[in-house]
């Protein structure tokens, strides 16, 4: 399914520029599929790698790309013109009969400057039953993630609904790195039913569900939604290495910019206010060449049955943006008015901000490839909302070259998205008592509200006035006849009149006093609660979340009405944890998400500032073994944080906590998983992050656990951010006892290896299963770690680790694990690794069963000739984390079937 083209008044100039950087005429379209450089037909009319050859021998003129060669669906295009991704389908099927125990099938991409966007929600989908399935990426080697399906028998299977994909008859997946190339290793796996077949495809999650009848029917590839490659200019490295050697730069136009890409390498793009293709000279033009401020004379304003408003428009000088252009497709009878190929415009709401769309897909990809930035879903079916720029009304109002809401009785709206709360920019309004178009000039007129009695209602005399209206009561002695509108004598005994005007007059006044009270008590609230905010910088807050591009979507700054709600006015019974910098509480927000909501103790006028940047970074951190910040409250008097709910307990519960007495059942290989989960996380604040975050208060207490036993690091409370730049921190000593680096306790200097000792204690902990303080031999408390250093050398290895630990794991994977504590636990900082390092051995030991420190047969030294020799060996692999597809409780049924006669 090619694209519909959104801008066909757009493409002359695009082919113009094709012409100019081919040197001759180069086709700028193959069906109905726009081609602009550096894509081209042909080697003259493409930059290497970028070939397209148009095959007009297909009924569709199909578009192919590279070699090998793929066949371009669509190609996705940005507000400025560039295009970002392409969208090719990914599907094969194999055969593997059952007596097979390994088959190996592999993908290549079109070519150098292609990869599977790991920024686009790309899944790998595995449909067979009986096999395990592991990706690997062929470029480094390392496992990008693994799967495995099974199948009961037909009554089971048919009681599979559609769209769960979750290890029965499908597993996935996601794509977590780019991949120029991948292989998928094929084992079988036992228990249930076994097929020959296996199919295997790349899409998004949202743009394939599972049908059981696939396993039957199979699946072809014109029935999946395509995968979407990202590309970029591989001649350099970085942008820095391109703009050094102009003789083969590729951002060639004026007002043009350079970005490094997330695949490697680099793309261009316009600059903020231009639009086009920075491949070509000239290609960037400013973006007022397809809007205007105010539409010309004689646009159309009407399509069929729907008018169509300025800023919205057909014509070029009849829209306000890029964005807000509409075509009318005069075919149909009465002609229809197309926002894109799949997706028809039934009506345009300017008082309302909303769009209503006759859908011809799913809502997946109704926009197809329209900018999706100034659009975002309604809570209702069928409705979008719209903005007319992305910017914040604060900012839009600050430039008023460009502001659109131009009428003298207009404000701005901002837009959010209902389902994600997205910032999607802003729209403008009618002021209360007017009415019209705010986006022309003079275009909101006065409301006149006596001529619409319906509406507004007046028992009286109505008089009109410049946005509002009064309504005067009738003269005394007079009452209103609401059948002719207007004063007339009136009929009542006056000893009646007085004595039921006398009580209503009392009553009246009671009303009034209590209203008057009630907002007079609501006012000192809100007086309260902006004086708050001010003292917690709320408006700095809102400007770094605002103005920064990194921040996650999902990050607001709440209102405290909305977690009082939330919790219950913060009742006790919701109540989930109290440490040592606040309590907190479980609560649900008003679109139904649960939350965990920190209440942090008081905090000193001093570090406002400090937690304000530490709430502005932490917005920024995105790692799926951290838990998750949503925003936070400042209109209280000590902040409130707003984190995602967690809702399995801590890793403190699950070692040391008992049910039935006895402890809680834990493997050998979900320790070492939990493990390596927590040194991802906390290798990516050390390193993968723009400022590095330096935990400082690491324990098993603060990884939590949701309903997998995926691990989540939380309770920044005592965390400090540090420039990639500086090694160190001076701060006053702060952390748990037990985990607390004996070095930074010392003198005060706080560096990353401060958080690799505390892991080292929770790398013991989850080895010996004792807590953090512990009672020797001879009754004295002791700290773990120093206990465990004790008699590492003193004693076999078996009798200090847990017995569910020496039963199921190796004694060479037992050793390398506790080699790995040993080293996180060096008394000299400069001598233990960093947690990158200690990531990757634990990938090494959790993925291959390989030892992480000494062979099996090294015999483990004393704490203090290992402190004297310095680290062991450390091998540097590339190994990327797992993600498997974890079953849905849906499963347990279809588990015990399987056992069950076919």
């Amino acid at each position: 399914m090619a694209v519909l083209r959104l801008l066909p008044l757009v493409v002359p100039f695009l082919a113009a520029t094709a012409v100019a950087q081919g040197g001759r005429s180069c086709p700028t379209s193959c069906g109905a599929i726009d081609i602009s450089y550096p894509f081209g037909v042909g080697p003259a009319c493409s930059r290497p790698g970028f070939n397209l050859t148009c095959d007009a021998t297909t009924y569709s003129n199909d578009l192919r790309l590279g070699s090998p060669n793929a066949t371009v669906d669509y190609m996705i295009t940005s507000a400025s013109g560039s295009v970002t991704a392409v969208a090719v389908r990914i599907v094969r099927s194999v055969s593997m009969p059952a007596g097979a125990g390994a088959y190996s099938a592999s993908w290549e991409g079109p070519g150098r400057p292609f990869a599977i966007s790991s920024s686009s929600n790309m899944s790998l989908f595995v449909l067979g039953c009986g096999v395990a399935a592991t990706l690997i990426d062929r470029g480094t080697g390392a496992a990008v993630g693994n799967c495995s399906v099974v199948c009961g028998g037909e009554q089971v299977m048919e009681r599979l609904p559609d769209g769960l994909c979750g290890g029965v008859g499908c597993c996935r997946v996601d794509v977590r790195v780019p991949l120029r190339a991948f292989t998928l290793n094929l084992s079988r796996a036992g228990g249930g039913v076994s097929r020959d077949g296996v199919t295997f495809l790349v899409a998004g999650p949202d743009r394939y569900a599972f049908r059981p009848s696939d396993l039957e029917e199979g699946v072809g590839a014109d029935t999946v939604a395509p995968a979407l490659l990202d590309w970029a200019i591989p001649d350099r490295a970085s942008c820095a290495r391109a703009v050094a050697d102009r003789a083969t730069y590729a951002c060639v136009s004026n007002h043009s910019e350079c970005q490094d890409s997330p695949i490697g390498a680099y793309v261009c793009h316009c600059s903020q206010g231009f639009f086009g293709n920075a491949y070509v000279v000239d290609g960037c033009v400013p973006n007022q060449v397809y809007g205007s401020n105010q539409p010309k004379a004689n646009c159309p304003t009407t399509c069929g049955n729907v008018r169509i408003p300025f800023p919205f428009g057909m014509e070029l000088g009849c829209f306000a943006r890029l964005h807000l252009y509409l075509t009318c497709n005069p075919g149909p009878i009465p002609p229809i008015l197309q926002m894109t190929k799949n997706s028809v415009v039934t009506d345009i709401s300017i008082d309302e901000g909303i769009l209503r769309i006759q859908k011809h897909s799913d809502s997946g990809d109704f926009l197809d490839d329209r900018d999706s930035t100034f659009y975002a879903f309604s809570g209702d079916s069928g409705v979008v909302k719209w903005a007319v720029d992305n910017s914040t009304c604060e900012v839009a109002v600050a430039n008023k070259d460009l502001y659109m809401c131009v009428s003298a009785h207009s404000e701005c709206i901002g837009v959010t998205d209902d389902r994600t709360s997205r910032h999607v920019g802003y729209r403008c309004r009618c002021s209360s008592g007017f009415e019209g178009n705010p986006y022309m000039e003079d275009g909101c007129t006065d409301i006149d509200e006596c001529s619409q009695p319906d509406k507004y209602i007046c028992h009286g005399i109505c008089q009109n006035s410049l946005g509002s209206f009064s309504c005067n009561r009738c003269p005394h002695g007079t009452e209103f006849d609401t059948a002719a509108r207007k004063c007339k004598a009136s009929s009542t005994i006056l000893g009646v009149t007085i004595g039921i005007s006398s009580g209503g007059g009392l009553l009246f006044l009671a009303v009034i006093a209590g209203i008057l009270s009630r907002r007079w008590k609501k006012g000192v609230q809100k007086r309260l609660r902006r004086r708050h905010f001010r003292k917690n910088k709320g408006i700095l807050l809102e400007q770094l979340i605002s103005s920064d591009q990194d921040t996650n979507d999902s990050t607001k700054i709440f209102s405290l009405a909305e977690l009082e709600k939330a919790t219950d006015n913060f009742d006790r019974s919701r109540v989930v944890g109290r440490g040592g910098h606040g309590t907190v509480y479980k609560g649900i927000l008003t679109d139904q998400r649960v939350v965990a909501i920190k209440r942090s103790k008081l905090v000193a006028d001093a570090e406002i500032d400090q937690f304000i940047n530490e709430v502005a970074i932490l917005s920024r951190i995105n790692h799926r073994n951290v838990v998750a910040l949503h925003g936070c409250c400042l209109e209280s008097e000590v902040p409130l944080l707003v984190y995602e709910f967690v809702s399995s307990g801590t890793l403190h519960d699950l070692l040391h906590g008992q049910r039935d007495g006895g402890l809680l059942p834990l493997s050998w290989g979900e320790r070492l998983r939990i493990a390596t989960e927590v040194a991802g996380a906390l290798a990516y604040l050390h390193s993968a992050a723009s400022m590095s975050v330096l935990h400082r208060d690491v324990k098993s207490t603060n990884v939590l656990l949701n309903e997998s036993y995926t691990a989540k690091v939380s309770d920044f409370g005592a965390s400090r951010s540090i420039p990639i730049d500086q090694t160190h921190l001076v701060t006053a000593v702060q952390g748990t006892f037990g985990y607390l680096d004996p070095e930074y306790y010392h003198t005060g200097l706080l560096t990353d290896k401060s958080d690799v000792y505390s892991f080292g204690v929770m790398l013991v902990e989850l080895l010996t299963r004792k807590k953090p303080i512990v009672e020797n031999e001879n009754g004295e408390k002791q700290n773990l770690s120093n206990y465990f250093l004790s008699v590492m050398g003193e004693r076999p290895l078996e009798e200090i680790v847990d017995d569910e630990v020496s039963v199921e794991a190796s004694s060479g994977e037992v050793m390398s694990f506790a080699r790995l504590a040993q080293e996180c636990l060096n008394l000299r900082r400069e001598a233990r690794p960093t947690m990158k390092d200690v990531e990757v051995r634990l990938q090494i030991l959790n993925l291959k069963g390989h030892p992480a420190g000494p062979e099996k047969d090294e015999v483990v030294r004393p704490a203090c000739e290992a402190e004297q020799g310095g680290v062991g060996r450390r091998g540097d692999v590339p190994v990327a984390g797992q993600d498997g597809t974890r079953q849905y409780s849906l499963e347990l049924e279809f588990a015990s079937s399987l056992r069950l006669p076919r």
